[in-house]
This record gives structure tokens, C-alpha cells and sequence, in this order.
């Protein structure tokens, strides 16, 4: 090292040892601070997931971070804080690339915990194929399984088929995806599925593919849908008068000019509501909002047709054409209620297949009432009959409505099959008031010691009813799982999802299901040439029902929406 100092660095050779320290000492420093330029801390780096995550859930822009979020942290930590502070947020890492990578690295996380979490559980399959508004076919799968003492709904994957949607292809996608993740058939317990023939055929269609590979696995239809089945029929007169409504909605929506003058008249005249909605055969509370927006505007309306001089604008000078527009504003209001009381969390397909039940009954009722002359059910007919004076043309409409009321009931009858043996169920939902006479001994005999025990009682009575089920399997083992395994006779209508331990009780997230699939299944696994005429008929109508529902893609894609589908998952933490 002499040698060196002394040839290569001739000017310091006679320098101090003070000196040499001092050059170390400085070194040393510019060190640090190189370090410090050049890396990130690592609560700027949990602050940058932070704000990527965000960005993701509210699907916005991944260059936002950058271009509005730091500046304005930084300008807000500025104005309160001071320099010192503004300076550390600006060290926080938003550029596009760097929130693209963050989403991914959550989306693959997340993957990585739901795989974990499910890989020695049982599970059940919520799946369902539609196609998007591009076109493309897009298969969702939810997965549903017990986790720390409760049920959880997670989205699996969603996978764009190729060429043809048959069951055939739609269970190759399935099954590889599922070998993909290690995940086993014969941990599966229950699969949710649609009406449509690729689904339910036990011979080509998903179902009947299924069952090759796992044949313990009990199988549930769509509920929801088939409640918009049953509330499509319409007799003619109510029919026209929809067809009409719809008519006068489009030549309002379908041209901007009208749509702008019609919202400059609405403003004036100091109404509720600036614009109509318009209608689509797609989403299922269409018809309830659609028909009620309208007669909310009706004066409006009416007021905008006769300034343009159309000829439409006589409807809504008829008193019996507005009499029947409230009626249907009323009926179809009920219906959308029904449909969002059978939907959500924290429910059990038993209490869901009571709601529907006891709105059949009041359909029955509403049927005789109205034949009565009572029309208080249907709040905005009431109203308008009592604001116009018109009990008189209640007369004229009484066979339309009650035809139509009592071929409602029918039709939740034809969908919802009675269950002839419900009281068998009622130890399920009420362990404590209920007798299980129909239970074997030692079976009925786990459920009197249950139901003498107060504090699993106070615990019934505070928590939902899977819950309950779950913590009491270890005291209850044999009850427990009856209770959660039990699957109905074949005939009954008893509505039932698939739950990762006992396919009886499940919570809903966005479907409930129905397993009433025996008619439907013989149906599709007969040739062409034994069916008649109307049953043809019924299966294309539940063919084209079930084409024309869309799933919302907003409702799942909470990850990059500039990352491929299959790649994005959502959780809850």
C-alpha cells in the first residue's frame, strides 16, 4: 500500500494520518446518502401497495398517482406540516408502472391465500358462462368454503372460453383450472349452475360431466332466475300497455334533443326526476324502475308529447291506459322487493324458499282482494284511482288484472314446486321451538339435549344460523351434520346452495339456487322427436332467458382493470 500511495499518489505521500481519516470519514458520508437516494423505505414501499390497492378497487386510472394523488398529499402535508414532511411523501413510489406491478403483486397474493385456504377443505362451485359486451364468453366461478368459523365467497377465476360454450368445453376450462390450483373433485360438495342446456344435460351438458368425476356432488339452480321466468307473462292488455310505456320512454331517450328539452321542461315545472330510464329485457329490475319513473312524469311526459305532436301522448290522457300503467308500476315494484329480499348476505336458503312461498300466497290474496274491489296492495293504483275519482274503472280492467294476478301465482307454482313435507325442515332453522319426531333416536335425542342448553340458546340467538351449525359440530358432530348435509327427497322444492362442509345451508351472495331440476333434466336428456310442442316452447324461453342475462363485470373486476381477467381476484380482508 506504501508503494502505491507513493507512485500512484505522489502528492499525499507525506500527508497525515489525520488526513486519511478525514477522506474515510467523508467517503463514509457520501455512502449514506447514495444509499438514501437510491432506496426506497419501507413505508413508502407499504404506502405505495396502500394507495394502489385503492386505485384498483375504484377502478380508476393507474397514472392518477401519480398525477393527482401524490401532488395533492403532497400539497396537503405542505400547507399543515411543513417541508419535512411533504418531502417524505414525495419520496413514495406512483408512477403507472409501479401501481400496475403493485395490483399484480396483490392480485397473486390474494390468489395465494384463497388456494391455501381451500386446499384441505371441502368447497362448493358458484359458476355461471354469459357473454360480455364484447362478445366474448366469460366463465365466473365463485368458490364457497368454511374459514375461521364461518362462511366465505370468494371469486375463483373468470376465463374466456373459446370457440363453442358447450358443457363439454366449459368443463375442460373448469377441470384444468382446478388441476391448476390443486385443487380436488372429491373435495367438492356442491356445484350452483344456470338453466341453460349446456349446464344442466346429465348426458353432454356440465352437469352430466360433473358427475363423472365427482359423483357426491349435489347440484343447485338459480332461484333468482327462475323468479324472472315466472314474472314474464303478461296477458295482452298489459302487455300493449308495457310495449307502449316503452315506446314513450325511447322517443324521449333515443334522441338527444328531446332528451334535453324534455329535462328543460321537468326543471321548469319543478319535478323530481329530469330524465327517464330506459329499458332493458337484460337486467331484471328494469321493468319495476322504468314503469314507476314514468308515471312519476306522467303530467310531463304528456305535456312534452302534445308540444312535439305525438301521437302517443293520447295514452297518457286515458285514464284506464294510466289506471293499468300503476298497476304494473306497483306489481313488478313488488317483484324487484322480492328479488333483493332473496339476495345478500347473512341468509340461508331455507328462509329463501319462505319468502318466496309466502309471496305466492299473497299473490292468491291479492287476486281476491282485487276481485273485491280492493286495490290498497298496489300503492300508485290506489293513489291514482283516489286522486281521480275512478273506482268506476276498476270495473273495466278487473278481468285483465285478476287474469293476470292469478297467472303470476301460477307461474310461481310451476317454479317453485310446494314442498310437501316443509315442517321436516323447521328443526333446521328453529333447534330450540322445533321437535324432531322424524329423526332417528339418537339424532333426536342430541337435538332435546341442544335445545336444553341455555347458553347455545343465547348463542342461536345472536349469530346467523351457519355459524351456529359450524361451532356447534364438534359438540354435535352427528346433529351438526345433518342438519348441514341434509338434502331433500327427489320432488321436493326445498331451495338449497352448496356449503363447503354441508351442501344444506349457504349463504348468498348474488344468486340463490334452487334444486327442483328433475323435470328439467328428463326434458333435456330426451331426443328432439319425444317432446311435444310445449315443452319445446318452455325450454327455448328458458334457453333465451338465460342468453339474455349479462353478468356485470363491475361487480367482480375490484383488480386492474387493465390486466387480464383470469389474473384478478378480490377478497375481503
Amino acid at each position: 500500500m506504501k508503494r502505491h500511495l507513493q507512485t500512484k499518489h505522489p502528492d499525499h505521500a507525506q500527508k497525515t494520518k489525520d488526513f486519511f481519516q478525514r477522506k474515510e470519514k467523508d467517503l463514509q458520508g457520501q455512502k449514506q446518502v447514495i444509499t438514501q437516494r437510491t432506496t426506497t423505505p419501507a413505508k413508502a414501499q407499504t404506502a405505495s401497495y396502500a394507495v394502489a390497492y385503492l386505485i384498483a378497487q375504484r377502478k380508476e386510472a393507474h397514472t392518477i398517482g401519480e398525477d393527482l394523488i401524490k401532488p395533492a398529499a403532497v400539497a396537503m402535508c405542505r400547507a399543515m406540516h411543513g417541508e419535512k414532511v411533504a418531502g417524505d411523501l414525495d419520496t413514495i413510489p406512483l408512477s403507472n408502472d409501479t401501481v400496475r406491478r403493485r395490483i399484480h403483486d396483490i392480485a397473486d397474493d390474494i390468489r395465494c391465500q384463497l388456494i391455501e385456504r381451500v386446499k384441505n377443505v371441502r368447497y362448493a362451485l358458484q359458476i355461471d358462462e354469459s357473454t360480455d359486451i364484447s362478445n366474448s364468453a366469460q366463465l365466473l366461478v365463485f368458490i364457497r368454503y368454511s374459514f375461521d368459523g364461518r362462511l366465505h365467497e370468494d371469486m375463483l377465476f373468470c376465463s374466456t372460453l373459446e370457440g363453442t360454450c358447450t358443457g363439454d368445453a366449459i368443463f375442460t376450462e373448469l377441470d384444468s383450472k382446478l388441476r391448476e390450483m390443486g385443487l380436488l373433485w372429491d373435495q367438492c360438495v356442491g356445484v350452483c349452475i344456470g338453466g341453460a342446456g349446456a349446464m344442466l344435460g346429465e348426458r353432454k351438458g356440465l352437469r352430466g360431466k360433473i358427475m363423472q368425476v365427482a359423483s357426491n356432488v349435489n347440484f343447485a339452480h338459480c332461484i333468482i332466475h327462475r323468479e324472472a321466468l315466472a314474472s314474464e307473462a303478461l296477458v295482452p292488455e298489459l302487455n300493449s300497455v308495457l310495449e307502449t310505456a316503452i315506446k314513450i320512454v325511447n322517443f324521449i331517450k333515443s334522441q338527444p334533443l328531446n332528451a334535453r328539452l324534455f329535462a328543460i321542461l321537468c326543471k321548469d315545472m319543478g319535478s323530481d326526476y329530469e330524465a327517464l330510464l330506459l329499458h332493458t329485457e337484460a337486467r331484471w329490475f328494469s321493468r319495476g324502475k322504468v314503469l314507476t319513473h314514468l308515471y312519476q312524469v306522467r303530467y310531463e311526459v304528456r305535456l312534452f308529447l302534445l308540444e312535439c305532436g305525438s301521437t302517443l301522448s293520447v295514452h297518457l290522457c286515458d285514464s284506464i291506459w294510466l289506471a293499468k300503467l300503476a298497476y304494473l308500476a306497483s306489481i313488478y315494484e313488488k317483484l324487484n322487493e322480492l328479488n333483493l329480499s332473496i339476495q345478500g348476505p347473512n341468509t340461508n336458503i331455507l328462509t329463501k324458499s319462505d319468502k318466496v312461498n309466502a309471496f305466492r300466497r299473497k299473490l292468491e290474496r291479492w287476486a281476491v282482494r282485487y276481485e273485491e274491489g280492493n286495490v290498497e296492495m298496489f300503492p300508485l293504483l290506489e293513489e291514482f284511482v283516489e286522486e281521480n275519482e275512478l273506482h268506476a274503472c276498476l270495473d273495466n280492467m278487473r278481468g285483465a288484472i285478476a287474469i293476470h294476478l292469478r297467472s303470476l301465482f301460477n307461474h310461481f307454482k310451476k317454479y317453485f314446486k310446494e314442498e310437501t313435507t316443509p315442517q321436516q325442515h323447521d328443526w333446521i332453522q328453529q333447534p330450540f321451538t322445533a321437535t324432531g319426531s322424524h329423526l332417528p333416536s339418537d339424532l333426536e335425542n342430541a337435538l332435546l339435549e341442544l335445545s336444553s342448553d341455555g347458553t347455545l340458546r343465547m348463542k342461536f340467538e345472536s349469530t346467523t344460523l351457519d355459524k351456529f351449525w359450524i361451532s356447534v359440530a364438534e359438540e354435535y358432530p352427528g346433529l351438526s351434520k345433518t342438519a348441514m348435509n341434509h338434502r331433500p327427497k327427489a320432488g321436493d322444492a326445498v331451495l338449497q346452495e352448496a356449503n363447503p362442509y354441508f351442501p344444506s345451508i349457504m349463504l348468498s351472495k348474488e344468486l340463490s339456487l334452487e334444486c327442483e331440476l328433475e323435470d328439467v333434466e328428463e326434458l333435456l336428456d330426451q331426443e328432439p322427436g319425444e317432446l311435444t310442442n310445449e315443452e319445446l316452447i318452455e325450454l327455448e324461453e328458458e334457453r333465451m332467458a338465460e342468453e339474455k342475462t349479462v353478468i356485470d363485470k363491475n361487480t367482480w373486476l375490484k383488480l386492474n382493470l387493465q390486466k387480464p381477467a383470469t389474473d384478478v381476484f378480490t377478497h375481503r380482508f
